[in-house]
């Protein structure tokens, strides 16, 4: 039977684990009382108390690589929000950045912020105005919140099959990665390049490939003409606007822009985001669950919407993006969002003009490596004969077209496999 002694020896091999009892009293512990996480080591029992703990915030230089790592999912929709709707920066870098901060200190892991897909396509294809965008901002909150509040995302969690989780997750991965595919295309030498300066650097753990691959990219962008010319920056002080939309444009934005968004929401950003973090950090005691990924979708939404924000929501593949490229706490989403923020109200304009440096071709990279990553964590070599039918089914159905289709035909496919009247 294995001793205290060598539980106590296993667990500290993890850098930065310590005894629950040493807590160290540092400055962010004593004035805003957040907790450290908890670490159930590996060699303790499932309902035995965890004995050690890591610091909340971690000090390891990864984590300034692992804050860029969902930028991919990041640009490309506020890009187009900013130039076709003429939406401020300063309410999206800010509303965004703060978002990103709040998340990162409640969760204690690097919880990923990103713009609505389905609100994205409305933007882009329906007549959307600021004032319908903050109407469907203001509907999606109120929406998620309720269903938090209420327990209602815990219920149609636990009716949820595994194969159905794993499809969308598998789907999503997929996604993503031919988005970055897409994405690299647009200029292929350069993406290529990025790819392969990304492999060299992950061989080794401790380098920051995102990071470089962030820094090489513009560098690149700027010498061959592949990316904007260096804007001229000032310093100033850029609140966001204050945007209260009329009924109408409530009911417009709910329309073309909350409808088919909630069930994705519901199932990419809550659902499956819940099943990858507890993959991913399996041994944290940590707050992330569908209830509470829930509920700060809808706070968050409902706080941003009446000061320019951008529909929002957490992303499974976001989690896997910032996790993949170094980012085990929550210091990648602290950086990620006081960055936003300082791009927000310091430089406005100049801000989402210095986002806009970043090629394609990098942010296509960075999606490539995290939709592999996310594809694989939902390990369908698992699942045999009609589960595993269902799983490749559900991904498939999710490429193709969406995983809000995907789950509606999933769920009835994974309970007609449970009760045995599907076979293979």
């Amino acid at each position: 039977m294995t001793t205290e002694t060598e539980i106590d020896k296993q667990c500290r091999a993890r850098a930065g684990v310590y005894r629950v009892e040493d807590a160290p009293q540092g400055v962010l512990r004593r004035v805003f009382r957040l907790p450290d996480i908890k670490v159930r080591c590996r060699t303790q029992a499932a309902d035995e108390p965890p004995m050690f703990a890591r610091p909340r915030f971690g000090r390891d230089p990864r984590e300034i690589s692992g804050a860029l790592g969902d930028l991919g999912t990041f640009l490309p929709h506020i890009i187009g929000a900013i130039t076709v709707v003429g939406m401020a920066p300063a309410g999206i870098l800010t509303t965004f950045g703060l978002f990103y901060a709040f998340s990162g200190a409640f969760y204690g892991l690097p919880i990923a912020i990103q713009p609505m897909k389905a609100a994205s396509a409305a933007v882009l294809i329906e007549p959307m105005d600021t004032h319908s965008i903050a109407g469907a901002g203001l509907v999606i909150g109120l929406f998620f919140l309720i269903v938090g509040a209420t327990g209602l995302v815990d219920r149609i969690a636990r009716i949820i099959p595994p194969t159905v989780a794993a499809g969308l997750q598998l789907g999503l991965g997929l996604s993503l990665a031919a988005l970055g595919i897409e994405l690299l295309s647009e200029h292929l030498w350069l993406g290529l390049g990025i790819c392969a300066l990304i492999l060299v650097m992950l061989r080794n753990s401790r380098l920051p490939a995102a990071l470089a691959a962030v820094v090489v990219g513009v560098i690149a962008g700027q010498v061959f003409g592949e990316s904007p010319p260096f804007p001229d920056l000032e310093l100033g002080l850029h609140l966001p606007p204050i945007v209260i939309p009329s009924w109408e444009q409530i009911l417009h934005g709910t329309q073309y822009a909350v409808l088919p968004q909630i069930p994705l929401t519901l199932t990419n950003a809550i659902i499956v985001t819940a099943a990858v973090t507890r993959e991913l950090f399996p041994r944290e005691v940590h707050a992330v669950t569908e209830r509470n990924l829930s509920l700060t979708t809808g706070i968050g939404n409902l706080l941003a919407a009446p000061l320019g924000g951008y529909p929002m929501c957490h992303g499974a593949g976001g989690v896997t993006g910032h996790y993949r490229f170094g980012a085990r706490t929550a210091t990648a989403p602290l950086l990620i969002g006081l960055t936003f923020v300082a791009l927000g109200v310091l430089l406005g304009d100049g801000g989402f003009l210095l986002l806009q440096l970043v090629p394609d071709a990098v942010l296509g990279a960075l999606l490539l490596f995290s939709g592999i990553d996310l594809a694989q964590s939902s390990k369908p070599q698992r699942y045999r004969d009609e589960e595993l039918f269902i799983v490749l089914t559900l991904a498939a159905i999710g490429v193709a077209l969406n995983p809000a289709i995907a789950f509606a035909i999933g769920l009835p496919l994974a309970y007609a496999a449970q009760r045995g009247w599907l076979r293979l």
